[in-house]
């Protein structure tokens, strides 16, 4: 049935379908090609030229198969927004416009069925109020983030006194170096455990952060969290928009909530605020 799959399949299936098979062609050619110039079967300038026919297969399939995905995706998820954002987020699709969206594959078939998928981004995506949330979120930092991190400081601090025992001058700046560094980390991330006050409250009634201080539901627009960067190195961040033209963003890798827990959070509270003041119109 359609309309009935969730965000997170689509996403895996685009992953799995499209990314997979890019991989394979990009890391498989100019694997296949060493193998044969190991054994002389071809010559040794043949691994570069595998390298360019592999990253030509790549951007062929990825042309091809994002389109099938495409389709297949926006026919069965319901929140076609929420997909969209994270097929981008993901890199699994390019922005509106982009040069890279124009080397997709289409048949003329393929966009007739994308020009019709266009009117499902003409109604809001729908969530479900999770009950199990209390009336007031208080979100700190994580415990378990900081004393990661405070150990990882801790060692560069020996290291950085390694090399600084070891006398000569080039040890001597390099142990300086990471021995600051490390201190000067170690200082941020003991901060962070002591620190006991909630970073972000957020209730029926509004969002309150330290930067932009309390803000009632009814002038917030736009709150989402979202990600920036790829892989190991991408930030989450809460934004929204408040007083029409005012802007908070706010990092939240290092709090005990993840960025899928916080979209959950955010859309509860948002839900409920919504429902509280239908019912004070309807009475």
């Amino acid at each position: 049935m359609r309309g009935q799959i969730s965000v997170n399949k689509a996403i895996k299936r685009g992953h799995l379908i499209v990314n997979v098979p890019v991989f394979v062609a990009i890391i498989g050619c100019p694997a296949f090609a060493f193998y044969l110039s190991n054994y002389n079967l071809i010559p040794s300038w043949g691994i570069g030229i595998a390298f360019l026919i592999g990253f030509v297969l790549a951007w062929l399939i990825w042309s091809y198969m994002i389109t099938k995905w495409r389709i297949w995706a926006f026919e069965n998820v319901r929140n076609v927004h929420e997909l969209k954002k994270r097929a981008i987020q993901e890199k699994l699709i390019w922005n509106d416009g982009s040069i890279f969206e124009k080397t997709e594959i289409r048949n003329s078939n393929d966009k007739i069925k994308l020009k019709n998928l266009e009117k499902k981004f003409e109604k809001e995506d729908e969530y479900k109020e999770d009950y199990s949330l209390p009336p007031k979120m208080e979100i700190f930092y994580s415990k378990i983030h900081s004393y990661f991190e405070l150990g990882v400081s801790i060692l560069i601090i020996g290291i950085g006194i390694y090399f600084l025992l070891k006398g000569d001058t080039k040890n001597y700046i390099l142990g300086t170096i990471m021995s600051v560094i490390g201190v000067y980390s170690s200082v941020k991330e003991l901060r962070k455990l002591f620190n006991n006050k909630p970073l972000i409250i957020i209730s029926n009634k509004g969002i309150k952060t330290k930067s932009a201080g309390f803000r009632n539901w009814s002038s917030i627009k736009n709150e989402e969290v979202i990600q920036e960067g790829y892989g190991k190195s991408a930030k989450s961040y809460l934004t929204y928009f408040y007083n029409d033209d005012e802007y908070e963003k706010l990092k939240i890798d290092s709090l005990n909530v993840s960025h899928k827990e916080l979209e959950n959070i955010i859309r509860t509270y948002r839900i409920r605020y919504t429902k509280t003041n239908a019912n004070k119109s309807f009475n």
